[in-house]
């Protein structure tokens, strides 16, 4: 035995230790719903935080970008006046009062989690960081070890962006750096027109902030159809700057960030901007659990190898939960994958598979984004037939002037099976959820289409999409008849 070693095990012998039944890592959204799975179970359960209480929905995620998103909204809804015969009147943004409300409404939800956190018993609760030693045992910032028979690693996700943006200090914002800001910036350069850059960069934008939109790979939000994608880029297009494809370069002056670029004419431009907002994705918070002291298959990016019907890694008494797992970033789903890790954590090795509901994406941009059932890119392996829609002359969308969008339905050409479907246009949000609830009854087009639709609104899109699938089933069947 090396003196390390030796001096390793004289300090963890001085440590206190704590037995449990169920350790969870992480206090948000997953962790809690895994926490409560374990009691609701009967058994003991210790919840270990090393940061803030508050999920990241709460704080830096879902209901402070809406908060963003409503008076953006609001402000921009003055565009459609004089097409209905009124005179359009000037919005004055206060930028302060703006933010003064996002921050309040924030911090108002974050106090709806921290009071459940704090009704739970202090025995339940532990704050420190958590490192693995072995399958069963935590050393929690070597003050203590806890042993426990099953653990939940519910550690959430941090943002990610090139190593050199940190040159840029102050002037680099991301979404979990935005809902702090005192009042809004006059200018920002968004990279990365995801999910999160995509709503927060046309939110800015229609809040009076020069706001202009970087990506690389042609992506736009989580469409994978390159239909939608083409479509959805020429409507962002006409609101703000969007380049899907950019070749720009970022370097600090100052107090601003000049960003060099190749416009989208060719030209090279240099522009300064107050902030670069980086929406270059997220990473799970697994960096620095140890896990390399675990027994755990790890992927490339570090993340335990897991089931997701049982969250569980290999065949190891571990599960993983929420935003940890890389799997699907939503707070409903790490809601249900906490409770399935919990509870199956709890009866350990009697597990079991938990309900994984039809895969569901909302980005609340204008238009919205919907993904049902993992969209194109998961049902293009079984050649789908694909019943569409454009929805620039649907009736309810051209009454209210938000004629814009369209949506694909994709069905199993031998069953007539519903299997999912993408969408980009009004009211995104709610035909989503009724796409959902099909594909979790495993519906066929036929049976959605005998389902209600009402006169006038904008699911009588949808109806149009379902129909022409069914037309072209009925010919795919006859053909096949033929043949």
């Amino acid at each position: 035995m090396s003196r390390a070693e030796r001096e390793e095990g004289k300090a963890m012998a001085t440590q206190t230790s704590i037995d449990t039944d169920v350790a969870v890592i992480g206090a948000g959204t997953a962790g809690l719903a895994a926490y409560r799975a374990a009691k609701d179970a009967g058994k003991r359960a210790l919840l270990i935080e090393g940061g803030k209480h508050g999920t990241t929905c709460a704080r830096v995620g879902c209901m402070p970008s809406k908060l963003l998103i409503a008076p953006a909204d609001a402000a921009h809804a003055i565009a459609r006046f004089p097409a209905f015969g009124m005179q359009a009147v000037a919005v004055k943004v206060d930028r302060r009062a703006v933010m003064e409300r996002v921050r309040y409404e924030r911090d108002r939800f974050v106090t709806f989690v921290t009071d459940d956190v704090d009704a739970l018993p202090d025995s339940d609760k532990l704050h420190g960081h958590a490192t693995f030693i072995d399958d069963k045992t935590l050393r929690v910032d070597d003050r203590l070890l806890v042993k426990a028979a099953g653990i939940v690693i519910a550690t959430g996700s941090s943002p990610v962006f090139p190593v050199a943006w940190r040159a840029l200090g102050d002037r680099l914002a991301t979404n979990e750096d935005v809902f702090e800001w005192d009042e809004l910036p006059e200018s920002a350069a968004v990279f990365g027109p995801g999910i999160i850059g995509l709503e927060l960069g046309q939110a800015l934008h229609r809040l009076g902030v020069r706001v202009k939109v970087f990506g690389r790979g042609g992506g736009i939000g989580p469409l994978s159809n390159p239909a939608l994608i083409d479509y959805a880029r020429k409507v962002f297009c006409q609101e703000f700057y969007l380049d899907t494809n950019a070749h720009a370069e970022v370097a600090r002056d100052g107090d601003e960030v000049v960003v060099t670029y190749r416009a989208l004419d060719g030209s090279t431009q240099t522009e300064r901007f107050e902030y670069v907002l980086a929406a270059t994705g997220r990473a799970p918070n697994v960096d620095k659990l140890a896990l390399e002291n675990t027994t755990l298959t790890l992927d490339a990016r570090g993340v335990p190898l897991f089931d997701r019907t049982t969250m569980q890694c290999g065949g190891s008494s571990i599960f993983v939960a929420g935003d940890a797992s890389n799997d699907a970033p939503l707070l409903h789903e790490a809601a249900d994958e906490g409770r399935i890790a919990g509870d199956n954590a709890a009866r350990f090795p009697a597990i079991r598979s938990g309900l994984r509901r039809a895969l569901l994406s909302v980005v609340f941009t204008d238009p919205q984004i919907c993904i049902v059932g993992g969209g194109f890119a998961s049902a293009r392996p079984a050649s789908p037939v694909i019943g569409e829609i454009s929805f620039e002359n649907q009736g309810r969308a051209r009454v209210m002037l938000r004629n814009q969008g369209m949506l694909q339905v994709y069905a199993d050409s031998t069953t007539g099976l519903f299997l999912g479907a993408e969408m980009f246009g009004p009211d995104a949000e709610h035909i989503g959820h009724l796409l959902a609830w099909a594909r979790q009854m495993n519906l066929s087009i036929d049976q959605m289409l005998e389902m209600p639709f009402y006169h006038p609104v904008v699911e009588e899109g949808l109806r149009t999409a379902l129909r022409d699938a069914r037309t072209k089933l009925a010919l795919i069947a006859t053909a096949r008849r033929a043949a």
